[in-house]
């Protein structure tokens, strides 16, 4: 039972450092041990972004009421490069979660994308070069009718809003080439996607060669039509990947991530995915009430 905010800190590090344990040696970092361990200060960035403290200016001042949980704050500029030192680390303590999730093992997902900015249009010409480097381009969010400077991340997962894969890829690449080419990583699934999934030769190859069926609505003008329940059916497996988009954007601030550079973005990413999944994790461990909407209790997150 989680009764505060102090225990679910408390939760969240030992969940956290029993994954870190048998990965430990695989990230060696050079110089004197820390006061503040490498699971502490992951906890703290996790939890962070549960908390919706997405600048580390912000995060930082709000630990500094919790020194009783962890009494070695790193200073701000130290906590950033150590975060994204071990950003790989964090990645993989999210795929560690999936292995025992049994809810990761539902063949049956959905494929859909986010938009991710990176920078505003009237700053564009003066920190285009480093972005453009890393491949942020300008690209178009038709659902939303507009246009951005950066990134869309490509999400695969369950009908159990569980996020399996990822791929964050330039904004302008079409959703269908950077969906199939994330799905050729895995096998044997059912998987819902929207028109950009629309190819029948792709499909075809993809079902033949790793088992996967992809499902979508045809459009208006094609002349085969499926049946009024599963067009219902599909348009409420659709929902779970609004509702998905939704956290991530609004509680995780996904789109007001506040990094300056690629590599910023990357360990922002792999922390805000990371808590996402171990947040569901504790919600299958201890029945607790869904964490991802705990923000109308007494400790949100």
């Amino acid at each position: 039972m989680i009764a505060d905010f102090d225990d679910f800190v408390t939760w969240m590090y030992v969940l956290i450092d029993d994954l870190w344990q048998p990965i430990e040696s695989l990230f060696p970092r050079p110089g004197p041990k820390s006061g503040c361990s490498d699971s502490e200060l992951m906890t703290m960035a996790i939890v962070g972004e549960c908390r919706g403290w997405a600048m580390e200016t912000h995060l930082i001042h709000e630990w500094q009421a919790y020194r009783h949980l962890f009494p070695h704050i790193p200073e701000r500029s130290r906590f950033n490069r150590r975060r994204r030192n071990l950003m790989l680390a964090i990645n993989l303590l999210r795929q560690t979660v999936l292995r025992v999730l049994d809810v990761a093992q539902d063949g049956q997902c959905i494929i859909d994308s986010l938009p991710v900015p990176v920078v505003q249009f009237h700053l564009v010409p003066t920190a285009s070069r480093e972005w453009a480097a890393h491949g942020a381009a300008f690209g178009k969010v038709p659902t939303k009718k507009q246009t951005i400077y950066g990134y869309k991340l490509h999400l695969l997962l369950t009908l159990g809003g569980l996020i399996l894969d990822f791929a964050l890829a330039p904004a302008n690449e079409p959703d269908g080439a950077v969906g199939f080419a994330l799905l050729e990583e895995h096998s044997d699934l059912t998987v819902i996607g929207d028109k950009a999934y629309i190819h029948a030769e792709r499909v075809e190859d993809l079902r033949q060669r790793r088992g996967i069926t992809v499902l979508t609505l045809p459009r208006r003008n094609q002349k085969r039509q499926v049946a009024p329940s599963l067009r219902r059916l599909l348009n409420q497996a659709r929902q779970i990947i609004e509702t998905v988009n939704d956290q991530l954007t609004e509680q995780f601030h996904l789109q007001t991530h506040h990094a300056h550079s690629f590599w910023g973005l990357c360990a922002r990413l792999y922390t805000k995915l990371a808590a996402h999944t171990l947040c569901l994790y504790l919600n299958r461990l201890l029945g607790e009430p869904h964490f991802l909407r705990i923000k109308k209790l007494a400790f949100p997150i």
